[in-house]
């Protein structure tokens, strides 16, 4: 198996990606339990630990949404069990309410939050920054700058979290957590306990006040533990050169540090001051390693967290030394940084002339410019069907498409924003497709509303606003577009799912069953492959009054032919064909393009969906040997 070779024995070097190499650091720390919801860039640590789970004695599995995931987690380290919870940084919003109360409950056994950011952003609705959570929670974060680091600090912060009885947030980024290096493998540790968990309310029941003082008191003395083990103990924070020049920074900007004053050749001239341990900022240790400095700069992704700490610092000290922050420096707040940007930031704040950093430009190639490219709905997407059949409801009901707000939802349908579709209105949070189209009918918008959700997306965040629709009666159609995995991350399992990932045998949760069990009597299941009825039944549905579900449900085109479903491409019969472009023009599918002045079907890419079959006006296209749409 291809995740099996993280399995090596000690000393072993390795390629791995950073999020194999916390897995690998998972199971050399004794990890029993791992769990997360699928979300770039951490999904792979999971995706890593899932199949080979059993035969390493750990139950790996994904949970239903972040703050479920963490509960579980935080119920594990409860009894003494080792655990680790993996989300990307939105997700910690979801899972929040938790993770602020366990650092007043504290663990028993080391606990491990990984929370990857995506500055870009990459794959991510926001460039969130996720390390103030870890001052408003008041747990110690951890930031390693590489995969090597990533490993190694995953089994230092567990030492930390059980020395400290806190849990502990391992801050990545998605350059760490994506990029490919080197790993020389260590010790896998073998940690046999006995699960138990003890009556103890003063710690683990927040009803009392007098108690909730109490235990923050106790965590804020743990904090001050955290700094003399994480530094004195376990070695965290690292001092590189003794120039006068001082540089302070984290994670990956440290690579992008190092690899700018060796282009620009000043190593001699600065010191590296990196922080590991970036909260709570360990004051000691920089104040120890500023002596000397002429002058700071700070260099990090994203917001001034560490500029504003050191300020703060140094003003506490009476100290007067100059720092260089974002605005000094001219390091952005938006997006991320890279070698170039670094080394005008290293010019400006050692004074060196223009040329310098010119060269450095040129070695990073920072003037490319590559064309946009926005990302399309795969061929034969089953949402394509979802949303052309959705448009064409609305418009043989004699309503106008823009006169229909279509609520947006978080996963791969939120594509349907491009041309020729442009249908959704929105795309907010996870879930937050039917609460907005709920305050949309409750502030009293006359025509219909309709909310847009994923499965998984549905089962992560969209129940509850579905059980309010229930309740107040709301008049809201939700259109649930089940693609029978969480496709836009990698195609993990979903609660329909009979085995996930790891071979484990679980009960299927089926979405209609929900939808029914919570009292909504308007329940349909269409195929969006067969435009023809969906489109009916949508019709029909936009004019019910109240709430109406449908389940347009087809498995994911990717996922259906890495199984061997794929149907063969149908053909154009250019006798017939006009070249009018409907197909194209309708449904932007990227299996259909123009060759020769006319269209045709790029067959490579073709999976025989047959929607281009039903949509053309002519019976041009015909189709082969998919029985599921017909020639309209």
């Amino acid at each position: 198996m291809e995740h099996e070779r993280i399995l090596g024995e000690p000393g072993q070097r390795v390629l791995l990606m950073g999020n194999e190499a916390i897995a690998r650091g998972a199971i050399e720390s004794s990890v029993k339990v791992a769990t997360g919801y699928p979300g770039t860039p951490s999904s792979e640590v999971l995706m890593t630990l899932m199949p080979i789970s059993s035969k390493i004695g750990m139950y790996a599995e994904w949970a239903v949404n972040e703050k479920v995931a963490f509960e579980i987690g935080l119920g594990a380290a409860f009894a003494g069990i080792r655990a680790l919870v993996t989300m990307k940084a939105p997700g910690l919003n979801v899972a929040s309410d938790s993770v602020v109360s366990s650092a007043y409950t504290g663990v028993n056994g080391g606990l491990v939050l990984l929370v990857a950011d995506d500055p870009g952003p990459h794959t991510t609705q926001t460039e969130q920054d996720s390390r103030w959570y870890a001052k408003l929670i008041k747990i110690p974060m951890i930031e390693p700058s590489s995969p090597q680091e990533a490993k190694d600090y995953i089994k230092k912060s567990y030492a930390l979290s059980e020395k400290t009885q806190l849990p502990v947030m391992f801050r990545t980024t998605t350059r760490v957590n994506h990029t490919v290096g080197d790993v020389v493998l260590g010790e896998i540790e073998v940690i046999e306990r006995t699960p138990s968990f003890e009556f103890n309310p003063k710690r683990y029941i927040r009803a009392s006040m007098q108690w909730n003082m109490d235990r923050h008191k106790w965590l804020l003395k743990q904090l001050e533990l955290v700094k003399d083990i994480a530094v004195k103990e376990l070695g965290f924070n690292k001092v590189e050169g003794d120039g006068e020049y001082c540089i302070i920074t984290s994670g990956v900007s440290y690579n992008y540090v190092l690899e700018s004053i060796e282009r620009l050749n000043v190593r001699e001239k600065v010191k590296i001051i990196k922080l590991e341990l970036t909260f709570p900022i360990p004051s000691n240790f920089i104040l120890e390693n500023i002596r000397g400095c002429k002058q700071i700069l700070v260099v990090e992704e994203l917001d001034p967290y560490l500029e504003e700490n050191v300020r703060s610092l140094l003003q506490k000290h009476g100290i007067n030394i100059k720092v260089w922050g974002k605005e000094e420096a001219g390091i952005p707040e938006v997006g991320e940084l890279n070698p170039a940007v670094v080394a005008e930031a290293l010019r400006r704040f050692l004074g060196l002339s223009e040329d310098s950093s010119n060269l450095m430009r040129k070695h990073v190639n920072s003037k490319i410019l590559i064309p946009s490219r926005p990302p399309p709905l795969c061929p034969g997407c089953p949402h394509r069907g979802s949303y052309f059949s959705l448009i064409r409801a609305i418009r043989r009901n004699g309503l106008r498409k823009q006169d229909v707000p279509v609520m947006g939802d978080i996963g791969c349908y939120a594509l349907s924003l491009e041309p020729p579709l442009e249908a959704i209105w929105t795309e907010h949070a996870m879930g937050a497709s039917i609460g907005l189209a709920l305050g949309l009918k409750i502030a009293g918008y006359s025509k219909p509303v309709v909310a847009t959700i994923g499965d998984s997306t549905f089962f992560h965040a969209g129940l509850p606003a579905l059980v309010e629709a229930v309740n107040k009666n709301i008049d809201v159609l939700v259109l649930i577009l089940d693609n029978v995995s969480v496709a836009m991350t990698g195609h993990q399992s979903t609660p329909e799912f009979m085995v996930t990932e790891s071979g484990r045998k679980v009960k299927p949760v089926m979405i209609e069953d929900v939808v029914r069990g919570i009292g909504v009597e308007n329940v349909w299941i269409v195929d969006p492959y067969d435009l023809r009825e969906t489109t009916k039944v949508l019709q029909e549905a936009l004019k019910k009054p109240g709430v109406k579900v449908v389940i347009a449900r087809r498995e994911c085109s990717l996922q259906a032919m890495r199984k061997g479903i794929r149907y063969t491409p149908p053909i154009i019969d250019y006798n017939k064909c006009t070249n009018c472009m409907a197909c194209i023009r309708s449904l932007g599918c990227t299996a259909l393009t123009i060759r020769d002045g006319k269209v045709a079907i790029i067959e490579e890419l073709c999976n025989g969906c047959n929607m281009c079959v039903q949509v053309c006006p002519f019976n041009a296209i015909i189709p082969r040997d998919n029985p599921l749409a017909k020639p309209r």
